[in-house]
C-alpha cells in the first residue's frame, strides 16, 4: 500500500465517512481544513484529497465503520507505516492485534503480525508495544530476526 493508494481509498469514501459521522459538507470541510468547494470536488470524484487531508480524515474519523473497514482498528498505524517506511517505532502501545491481525511468528517475547486488511506487518514486544512496522515482508522478517535473535 502506498500514499497514492491511501489517498484514492479515502477520497472515494469521503462522502460515506462524512455521512456516517453525521456532518454537513460545510461542517466537514471546516473540520478537515478544506473549502466546501474542494470537499464537493473530492466527493464527486473530480479531484483526489491531498495527503494532509487524508491524514486528518483518518485521524479525526478513525472510529467510523468506514475508516475501520479500510484500515482495521488502527488507521493511524497504517498512515505512520507509509509515511515512515522502515523506521522503528519505540513504545507505541497497541491492543495486541486481537481482531485485525494475523500472528506470523512469536519468539523470545516478540511477535510478528500482518494486518488482514492493509496487509502491512508489525513487530510487537511482549507488552504489545509496537516496535516496527512496514509493508515490506522481507524487511519486517529481517528486523524480527534482529530483535528476537536466531534465523
Amino acid at each position: 500500500m502506498t500514499r497514492d493508494d491511501i489517498i484514492e481509498m479515502v477520497s472515494e469514501k469521503l462522502r460515506l465517512i462524512r455521512t456516517e459521522a453525521g456532518y454537513t459538507q460545510d461542517k466537514m470541510a471546516d473540520i478537515i481544513g478544506v473549502s466546501k468547494k474542494t470537499l464537493v470536488q473530492i466527493e464527486k470524484g473530480r479531484v483526489l484529497a491531498g495527503w494532509s487531508t487524508v491524514v486528518a480524515v483518518c485521524a479525526l474519523f478513525r472510529e467510523t465503520e468506514t475508516v475501520q473497514f479500510l484500515f482495521g482498528n488502527e488507521p493511524i498505524e497504517v498512515l505512520e507505516t507509509v509515511a515512515r517506511e522502515g523506521i522503528d517505532y519505540r513504545r507505541g502501545k497497541t491492543f495486541g492485534g486481537k481482531i485485525w491481525w494475523r500472528e506470523l511468528i512469536r519468539k523470545n517475547g516478540y511477535i510478528l503480525q500482518q494486518n488482514i486488511l492493509s496487509k502491512h506487518f508489525r513487530i510487537l514486544d511482549e507488552k504489545h508495544y509496537r516496535i516496527y512496522s512496514s509493508f515490506d515482508e522481507g524487511n519486517a522478517k529481517h528486523r524480527f530476526r534482529e530483535l528476537a535473535g536466531g534465523k
